[in-house]
């Protein structure tokens, strides 16, 4: 079928985006759903982070790439051997398939998934095939491409969810709100009057935000250089907010507010200076975790012996330590509960026609969360 999509060719043009257009629209041709697939209207995809780093360059991808991997939309058709999803139900894209089956996914830790992982890194789905093409292959980001009115994705790259939630909210559990609230409660296990500092408040940090205060962590630190962010993190449970800048002693600050430094320091900005940071305000015994995606070229150092003389911890989370099937559902249902605010997040809806702008407005810290609605 005909399918209109923002395609990525080349990584690494200058912004602004607006002018130099790294993402191109056109008419290419999708395939129809293999074994094991489905196909996907897509109804609303949010813009991150992590699309940007592709488009700049320091997250890099095998090209030419369909883009986008946080969206929601409604199954169209399911293809042979898929079961639990049918036409007509509306479904949150996960951005690692999970096969189920190798040692990481029998571990209970689908985010490690080794195929899963080895198809995003290609460019494929999860079955190692590529559906979409015009003159010749293109490849799938994160094996969803969902800046595109349909895709065909693995069944085991969708969670089913209540078809009552708005399209444009639904699509920021995919991303957003997994990782940053997975974090918090999967990586983190943040206890009720554990403090938290949150580095970095995009849609990611913002999340972990909504789930350190719904976890009852106390007090609750956020982190950023732009006012607007310090200030919507307030309105969404921050007790201290502290602007970064030049000059600034973030961790000192920290270590004030919190008398020592926090139990768990969140980074979610993806740069290697702001990971050293979050480490200095983590107090003794606590534990630093990030989220974020820096070029693979970039190191992080810490004292050696701080490690086993102040007990400290170091981890990583990726998809938000999640089981997608699991946790969008129970994420969803704390939303619908008021007990996470995710629509504030939301800083406006856009055409797909808008998307390069829509980029040079992330770039600039100038928005949270876009969603191109279809």
């Amino acid at each position: 079928m005909k399918v209109r999509a923002a395609v990525l060719r080349q990584m690494g043009l200058p912004a602004p985006y607006a002018q130099s257009k790294p993402l191109v629209i056109e008419t290419v041709e999708l395939d129809p759903p293999g074994p094991g697939e489905i196909l996907v209207k897509v109804l609303a995809a949010g813009l991150c982070h992590s699309d940007l780093s592709v488009i700049d360059g320091s997250r890099p991808r095998v090209m030419p790439m369909v883009m986008g991997h946080e969206a929601a939309g409604e199954v169209v058709q399911a293809g042979e051997g898929v079961t639990d999803l049918k036409p007509g139900d509306r479904v949150v894209f996960s951005f690692v398939p999970v096969c189920g089956h190798c040692l990481p996914c029998a571990s209970g830790r689908p985010a490690l998934c080794e195929p899963g992982a080895k198809a995003n890194v290609a460019g494929t789905l999860l079955s190692g095939e590529r559906r979409w093409h015009d003159a010749e292959p293109l490849n799938h980001h994160l094996g969803v491409s969902a800046f595109a009115d349909h895709t065909v994705v693995s069944a085991r790259s969708a969670v089913k969810i209540d078809p009552a939630l708005k399209p444009e909210i639904a699509a920021l559990f995919g991303c957003a709100v997994m990782t940053g609230m997975g974090a918090v409660v999967n990586t983190a296990r943040v206890s009720p009057g554990e403090s938290v500092a949150v580095f970095g408040l995009g849609g990611v940090g913002l999340s972990a935000v909504l789930g350190a205060k719904a976890a009852g962590a106390y007090p609750l630190v956020a982190v950023d250089v732009v006012p607007q962010k310090l200030e919507l993190a307030r309105e969404l449970g921050a007790t201290h907010c502290i602007q970064a800048g030049p000059g600034v002693d973030v961790a000192a600050l920290i270590k004030e507010a919190t008398a020592g430094g926090v139990h768990h320091a969140i980074e979610s900005v993806g740069h290697e200076q702001v990971l050293a940071q979050a480490y200095a305000a983590t107090r003794r015994g606590g534990t630093t975790i990030t989220v974020g995606l820096p070029h693979p070229s970039k190191q992080f150092s810490i004292s050696a012996v701080s490690l086993v003389a102040e007990e400290r911890t170091v981890k990583g989370s990726y998809l938000g330590s999640c089981v997608p099937t699991r946790d969008i559902p129970r994420f969803i249902a704390l939303h619908q509960a008021g007990q996470l605010p995710v629509e504030k997040l939301l800083t406006q809806t856009i055409r797909l026609e808008e998307i390069n702008e829509a980029f040079d407005k992330l770039a600039a810290g100038l928005a949270v969360r876009q969603v191109v609605v279809f």
